[in-house]
């Protein structure tokens, strides 16, 4: 499997949300399904999954993922609950939410009009030319 497989879904959001924040909030569970299932399918043939991880570059998004309701405020009491079934997930492991730089956010290069250095650095290690060229961490 090599250093790993991305997941990268692009469609068209099937609620209005009010902040970024919670657009990711909501895209991450819109993604649970398909990790969960890719993790149990990988199991089946044999291959244990040891870390899944979901790099997430929004910072209050995180917190809304790990902790639920509890980094829940004014702002964000609006958020439906069945979008907090992510941080059920993550605090069983199913995925681990790990921080990362947008410039760094690989997928972007799936769903952002990317151009130049960005476009040939991210399409390069998409590919598997060139192994990653920094640490997300």
């Amino acid at each position: 499997m090599g250093r790993g497989c991305p997941t990268v879904q692009s469609t068209k959001a099937k609620c209005n949300t009010r902040s970024s924040t919670i657009s990711e909030l909501v895209a991450v569970d819109e993604m649970m399904a398909q990790i969960l299932w890719t993790r149990l399918f990988m199991k089946a043939q044999g291959i244990e999954v040891s870390d899944n991880i979901l790099y997430q570059d929004n910072k209050s998004a995180i917190l809304l993922e790990k902790n639920g309701r509890t980094s829940s405020s004014k702002r964000t009491k609006h958020i439906e609950v069945r979008y907090y079934y992510v941080a059920d997930r993550i605090e069983k492991g199913d995925p681990t939410v790990v921080w990362c730089l947008t410039d760094k956010m690989i997928a972007d290069f799936l769903t952002k009009p990317l151009q130049g250095r960005m476009f040939i650095q991210f399409r390069d290690v998409l590919m598997g030319a060139v192994p990653m060229w920094f640490d997300v961490d």
